[in-house]
């Protein structure tokens, strides 16, 4: 049996208080930063290897299917905002089109040969990366993407929560993240879906800092769109050039961005 489908370790839920509900769910919770922590070495590889396609102009590209498709939509969807790059740079695909996302599509995932169809639609090349997302490993959707996908010369990886997966044996780097038993028994958007939430941000945040697009620890090339991201853009453009507010504002008012009023004011002070 899959572990990710094995029998929870805790019994009679329905007779916990509220309190131990939220405890033991914790205490689950708390083993997935260490099972994250042990395919460190298999996430640096794939990192590495999207980097280097990235640099030559290549995109990143996850699939999916029900919670494993949506992480990697959300991933992809935040990319743009954070770190100023185009929105088809990163793309998040997943099973049954963008009404999943909110709805389920019954069967969507099952469907072997739509990955590839709907990867085609982009105009996918070898100079693209491919990441499969599947709490199971065994997500026709995916495995077939990603069989198609390697096929064709294109790099391939995937986040799977189980050991030699169907998912896993497609792709040429895989990040296996093995959490062991739901709380609830096979739910895996519980620690599953929180151990491939962790590793998303670990590829989709290194590849961007490796792409240049974090200077020391800022974001320098964020969209402001909103209030928040414009008070967060001020107050680091006045800590890095140590300048005051008004001169922060109308730098920033001048070049549209972070990286722009940081160079421009850097320039000026020599």
């Amino acid at each position: 049996m899959l572990t990710t489908e094995t029998t929870s370790g805790y019994d009679h839920l329905e007779r916990m208080s509220v309190h131990e509900l939220l405890v033991n769910i914790n205490r689950e919770d708390q083993t997935v930063p260490l099972a994250v922590e042990r395919s460190i070495p298999q996430i640096e590889q794939l990192v590495e290897q999207i980097v280097r396609r990235m640099k030559q102009g290549g995109r990143l590209f996850y699939i999916g299917a029900g919670t494993s498709g949506r992480l990697g939509v959300v991933d992809a969807s935040e990319c743009p905002p954070t770190f100023g790059v185009p929105f088809d740079m990163v793309i998040g695909i997943m099973a049954g089109g963008d009404s999943a996302i909110r709805r389920a599509v019954e069967f969507a995932e099952d469907d072997a040969s739509q990955a590839w169809k709907d990867l085609e639609e982009y105009h996918i090349t070898n100079l693209d990366s491919l990441v499969g997302i599947a709490a199971s490993g065994r997500t026709p959707y995916v495995i077939g993407g990603l069989r198609e996908a390697r096929s064709a010369g294109i790099l391939t990886g995937c986040i799977v929560c189980n050991e030699g997966s169907a998912v896993a044996q497609a792709a040429e780097f895989p990040v296996e993240v093995v959490v062991g038993p739901e709380f609830v028994t096979g739910s895996t958007r519980m620690k599953s879906g929180t151990a491939q939430k962790l590793v998303l941000n670990m590829i989709s945040t290194s590849v961007m800092i490796r792409l240049g697009r974090v200077k020391g620890n800022k974001m320098v090339d964020m969209q402001m769109t909103n209030h928040k991201l414009v008070e967060r853009a001020i107050r680091m453009v006045t800590e890095e050039l140590n300048i005051p507010r008004e001169e922060a504002e109308a730098l920033l008012d001048a070049y549209g961005s972070v990286r722009g009023a940081i160079e421009a004011g850097s320039k000026s002070d020599k």
